[in-house]
């Protein structure tokens, strides 16, 4: 038994803010993440992901990010801040661990069971993102479809060499895959909920907080989020 004052799970963006905090704070804590190496979900992105294409990276606290060359793949460039940034801010994360359940203990506190480790903590961050259980939405007759459907699994447009692919959504990962798609498949068809409507100024940092802030109060209402100009 293993005790602590704070889990963290997952070393992402998320998870390794959230260590570089706790460690300012004097609580013992334990970053727990399940990859293999330093990068989170970005280390799995697709090959053809370049910098130049990315929508923006933020700074972890302490250390700036320094971008590199637009051509650079993107599964290697982020993982490579991360990985830095965890031996030079001194932030120790435990990997391989796969946590497999957190239950409450007698004491008021809580369990997390990874293995045949287990670590006894008052409080618990749950850092792990949607990478490796992406929803995936309904859609009818899909259980009699017998083509390639793929989420966070994309691989690049190879695949769909010569195939006619159909791209979902209206957000700007869909505008990547539908325009690298597009120059090795047979056909392509791009569907969203609304036109899609392009903006023409730039895009600033006052734009993008007035967009986030717009869904924020969308969801809270209870309503479905907005596409906003891409």
């Amino acid at each position: 038994m293993l005790e602590t004052d704070v889990v963290v799970l997952g070393a992402g963006q998320a998870g390794l803010s959230s260590g570089y905090h706790l460690r300012s704070s004097g609580l013992d804590f334990a970053v727990l993440d399940a990859n293999p190496a330093p990068g989170g979900a970005w280390q799995h992105r697709w090959p053809t992901l370049r910098m130049a294409t990315v929508h923006g990276i933020f700074d972890l606290p302490g250390m700036r990010f320094t971008p590199p060359s637009p051509d650079e793949p993107a599964a290697d460039a982020v993982p490579a801040y991360f990985a830095a940034f965890e031996r030079e801010l001194g932030i120790d994360v435990q990997r391989p661990v796969a946590v497999t359940a957190v239950r409450n203990a007698r004491d008021g506190r809580l369990l997390v069971e990874a293995g045949n480790s287990t670590w006894i903590t008052r409080a618990l961050i749950n850092a792990t993102g949607t990478w490796t259980r992406p929803f995936v939405p309904y859609y009818p007759g899909q259980e009699t479809f017998h083509g390639r459907s793929c989420t966070a699994h994309y691989r690049g447009p190879a695949e769909f060499a010569g195939k006619r692919a159909v791209v979902v959504g209206g957000g700007t990962s869909a505008v990547q895959l539908l325009v690298e798609i597009a120059e090795v498949a047979a056909t392509t068809t791009w569907v969203t909920r609304r036109p899609p409507v392009f903006r023409d100024g730039p895009f600033t940092s006052d734009y993008g907080r007035e967009v986030v802030a717009k869904v924020e109060a969308r969801v809270r209402a209870g309503l479905p989020p907005e596409a906003s100009p891409a």
